[in-house]
């Protein structure tokens, strides 16, 4: 009997890597998640999906039952995916030339619940941007109206997405880079977020490095699944790490972020009082990338 992974909606990476995971590993039913991580985290309550993909900030709130959450999951964690940038993005002949200027803007959020909508709130509240107009769309509407006009800007997901990919095909678009010190004091101001890069070449039109903030995401579980289930996740995923890295580019570095268990502890990976499942601490452990 297969498992079932939450992922996002069709067009969502959090998808794209679900299926990267089934055909590397086999055995996964790889389940749409409109809503993403917090859907997957009720759908894990519930008792309808074994693994699902969160962001990383996220899991503290919905076992502490934080809003939106109505009641505290026991989530645990299985294995890091990927550290994703969050970038936003405007038509190449747009006047807005930085992320500070998008004040004023109609800026696409994403779905009014999804994860990419807390991260606008989450990153424009942390900069100081508050004259903004949140525009509620998924990937693809959202990106259809940047490139009308309907929208100034869009936060968009991480790369390679086929949305992105298809607007910058049929459009130009430009990634906003951050003004000095705004970059520094997002990072500060936001724990879950680390630096990154867009890198030269990424989309159509970019061609320099652009830092960014990212977001680390997360294959996580409920603490009811069974060890042996986990533990066969978690050994896969380590086993055919190379295989993920050629089937979805967002996997590159996966043994990095699965090896700072070993040189910086659990608490790097299963922050924010979140904990690793049993099934997959002692999988590491017996795979030499835990103490």
């Amino acid at each position: 009997m297969s498992v079932r992974i939450g992922t996002s909606e069709r067009d969502g990476t959090f998808f794209t890597q679900g299926l990267a995971l089934a055909a590397a590993l086999g055995g996964i039913e790889v389940l749409e998640t409109p809503g993403a991580s917090v859907a997957n985290a009720e759908r894990l309550d519930a008792g309808t999906l074994d693994f699902g993909f969160m962001a990383a900030n996220w899991v503290p709130r919905a076992i502490r039952g934080e809003a939106p959450f109505q009641r505290p999951i026991a989530l645990r964690i299985v294995a890091p995916m990927n550290v994703g940038p969050l970038f936003f993005i405007v038509r190449a002949d747009s006047a807005i030339s930085a992320v500070a200027e998008l004040d004023g803007g109609r800026v696409v959020f994403g779905a009014e619940r999804s994860g990419m909508a807390q991260h606008a709130r989450v990153m424009l509240d942390a900069l100081g941007i508050a004259r903004v107009t949140p525009v509620h769309l998924d990937f693809a509407a959202g990106a259809a109206a940047v490139e009308a006009g309907t929208a100034d800007a869009q936060l968009q997901c991480p790369i390679p997405n086929q949305v992105m990919t298809d607007l910058s095909t049929r459009t130009l678009i430009r990634v906003l880079p951050y003004d000095a010190g705004l970059l520094e004091r997002l990072l500060a101001a936001v724990p879950y977020y680390r630096r990154t890069v867009m890198p030269a070449g990424a989309l159509r039109g970019h061609d320099r490095d652009t830092p960014q903030a990212g977001v680390l995401n997360l294959l996580v579980t409920h603490a009811r699944v069974e060890e042996r289930a986990v533990g066969a996740m978690t050994r896969g995923i380590v086993a055919h790490a190379g295989s993920l890295e050629t089937l979805n580019p967002l996997f590159r570095g996966l043994l990095d972020l699965i090896g700072e268990l070993k040189t910086r502890g659990a608490a790097r990976i299963a922050g924010g009082g979140a904990e690793l499942h049993p099934g997959a601490a002692g999988t590491y452990r017996a795979l030499g990338f835990a103490p």
